[in-house]
């Protein structure tokens, strides 16, 4: 499995070009899957899961500013 990398939540997030806390709630709510290292290290998640989040999410970043009203003209 090392053509498997774990990835940090700030590697996630500029991969799928989201917040880093926005992957964080995706993580707690199921809507990705990884492992809590740590209260301190925080999430890891496998590149494949993220390359799954992908697929079965093509409208993520606009769902994602929708839920926080961000890059929306002011």
């Amino acid at each position: 499995m090392s053509d498997d990398p774990w990835l940090t939540v700030e590697q996630i997030a500029e991969r799928v070009q989201l917040h880093p806390d926005t992957v964080r709630r995706f993580l707690r709510e199921g809507r990705l899957r990884g492992h809590r290292v740590t209260r301190r290290a925080g999430w890891r998640v496998r590149a494949s899961e993220v390359d799954r989040f992908i697929e079965s999410n093509p409208d993520r970043a606009v769902e994602s500013a929708d839920d926080h009203g961000a890059d929306t003209p002011s």
